[in-house]
């Protein structure tokens, strides 16, 4: 469920790892940075599963109107550890992710 979320991404931005137990999206080379910048993943670990959004770190203003349910789930600045599927967190995940991945492709590529 939550390498779908990133899966949907994947079109325009470039995938990095796409295996039995992770996915992984970079952007395209920046010139502001010089370098790809990291978007996104999903892993797999023993007891939970782990979905990371840089643009939530890079931007975290982005944070400030997540639920509380949402932000338990928040273990650092930009991963949610979920140990079971949550259908409405999912759904709020899913609407973070396009809003950073707008924001990211606003700020990083224009």
């Amino acid at each position: 469920k939550l390498k779908s979320i990133l899966k949907s991404y994947s079109p325009k931005l470039i995938v990095k790892a796409d295996t039995t137990d992770g996915f992984s999206l970079d952007g395209a080379y920046s010139e502001k940075w010089k370098k790809e910048l990291f978007f996104g993943a999903t892993q797999i670990k023993k007891n939970y599963v782990s979905f990371y959004l840089m643009p939530v770190y890079m931007y975290p203003d982005l944070l400030k109107n997540i639920s509380p349910e949402l932000k338990k789930h928040m273990q650092g600045k930009s991963c949610f550890n979920y140990k079971k599927i949550e259908a409405p967190l999912f759904d709020e995940l899913t609407q973070l992710t396009k809003q950073g991945f707008e924001r990211f492709m606003q700020e990083e590529y224009s």
